[in-house]
């Protein structure tokens, strides 16, 4: 029996596979109910924590609108500048004091490690909006809700993963998730941009089925899903070596059209220039609808967490 409350959210190899269906079964109808247009009062009276230590759009609105969508209010932050931290306090003793107001906690730090850290000391509930390079679970979470809201399952699939997979944290979480389904992983990256070695080590120990090049048609050719990663320019500390690596994947609509039409494109966004405009208005291009399905996710990992459903 899955059971996820009081649970921090922390990283994508936290979760059974019980786990993850439940999280589905309950996205699916907060789902159905913003489609009926039905209002909710689970969470009236809670108080959600919103502390955005790193640049957000999507994670940010789509916790908070979570949050308002299940009857609660939400306080915090968009930007570390106005927070404490400019002062020098610690992220843990600011952490303690929001603790002190809050019932759950909704948090992006540029620090690996930071959302455990953040956790360690906090009694509200913690959900990882994305820790630097490292995890970025409820993206995860919701790229698995829309690749089977777009295909039906993930079993059976052939899941193209491109880009930055060194400094993806979408990507990190994801293959955590992805590897308790019957489907295959084909990782395309610049050689210097792969998944990190003991990621993919992991999943082969695990049986799972991974290949790894640095060609996008080929891999495209196979693929049921292809995501899509940007290369991160946040995340070089040598602006020349981005420079050089900025633009090594672009997915046109050409190139889909002539390939692969069928193919089902996702991308946590923001994007640049890996995803031209053009493919925008193609059947497969998800990437809108994920959007949207981050706050259906966010709407059930909040009420799980708090032992409302």
């Amino acid at each position: 029996m899955a059971d996820l409350v009081g649970k921090d959210i922390l990283d994508g190899a936290q979760f059974t596979r019980d786990e993850l269906e439940r999280i589905m079964e309950v996205a699916a109808d907060f789902r159905q109910q913003l489609r009926e247009e039905k209002r909710s009062n689970l969470m009236d009276g809670y108080v959600m924590g919103s502390l955005f230590f790193e640049p957000s759009t999507r994670t940010r609105l789509s916790f908070e609108t979570a949050m308002h969508r299940l009857g609660g209010a939400v306080v915090g932050f968009a930007s570390a500048s106005v927070s404490s931290t400019t002062k020098g306090e610690s992220l843990e003793d600011t952490i303690r004091t929001v603790d002190q107001y809050v019932d759950v906690i909704a948090m992006r730090h540029p620090e690996i490690g930071s959302a455990r850290r953040a956790a360690a000391v906090a009694e509200a509930v913690v959900l990882n909006g994305g820790d630097g390079a490292g995890q970025h679970p409820t993206q995860a979470l919701l790229d698995l809700f829309s690749i089977e809201s777009e295909c039906g399952s993930v079993d059976g699939k052939t899941l193209v993963l491109c880009g930055d997979l060194k400094n993806g944290r979408t990507v990190h979480a994801g293959v955590e998730l992805y590897k308790h389904y019957d489907c295959k992983m084909i990782f395309v990256a610049p050689q210097t941009l792969r998944m990190p070695a003991g990621i993919t080590a992991s999943l082969r120990e695990r049986g799972i089925a991974v290949e790894e090049t640095t060609e996008l048609e080929p891999a495209l050719a196979e693929a049921d899903v292809f995501y899509m990663t940007r290369i991160q320019k946040e995340r070089f500390a040598d602006p020349a070596e981005y420079a050089r690596l900025s633009g090594s994947y672009v997915l046109a609509r050409e190139i889909i059209e002539r390939v692969n039409p069928a193919v089902t494109v996702l991308h946590p966004l923001p994007r640049v220039d890996e995803i031209a405009a053009d493919v925008d208005s193609l059947p497969g291009a998800a990437y809108f609808r994920q959007v949207k399905n981050g706050v259906c996710i966010r709407m059930a990992l909040i009420a799980l967490v708090m032992g409302k459903v």
